[in-house]
């Protein structure tokens, strides 16, 4: 649903989703392109924001684990498997799908563009709605708004 591996993500996001995408040139250079690559397939765009991941492994397509993090004294767990990995000289993306127990239901993508201006580009897209079990479906204004929070934090992750 996210695409990772595409140019261009499609406009429409499927009936009941809500659709989030933001970008943020994080810096420019080899180096920095280096660093920053591989800190993403490591998850560190997670554990930077405040995640923990259940693995030490990198990202690794149809991967099933467990993403835990503490929101006002409570730890919430996310079950996801990752259904895509992208490793290509000027591009490096994963993406994930939730499975059930965690908040929303949907795709979430973390995607690093290499320029040919030498910038780099950080991209996280998600496709997402309340899931349906469990006490979430109540929750959920106060899940999107954690996930607005979220999704800043990942922006600042790879600087």
């Amino acid at each position: 649903m996210t695409h990772p591996e595409s140019r261009r993500w499609p406009e429409a996001a499927p009936p009941g989703y809500c659709r989030a995408s933001s970008t943020r040139i994080i810096g420019h250079g080899d180096d920095l392109w280096h660093r920053a690559a591989t800190d993403l397939l490591r998850w560190r765009v997670k554990t930077r924001s405040g995640f923990r991941v259940d693995t030490g492994r990198p990202v690794s397509p149809a991967d099933r684990l467990q993403i835990t993090v503490r929101l006002l004294g409570l730890r919430v767990v996310e079950p996801v498997e990752v259904v895509a990995v992208v490793d290509e000289p000027d591009r490096v993306a994963f993406s994930y799908r939730t499975r059930p127990g965690h908040p929303l239901h949907g795709e979430e993508a973390f995607i690093l563009k290499h320029g040919t201006d030498g910038g780099i580009r950080f991209t996280v897209r998600s496709l997402s709605r309340p899931a349906q079990q469990g006490p979430w479906r109540a929750l959920s204004p106060a899940v999107r708004i954690a996930q607005r929070i979220a999704h800043a934090r990942y922006l600042r992750a790879l600087r």
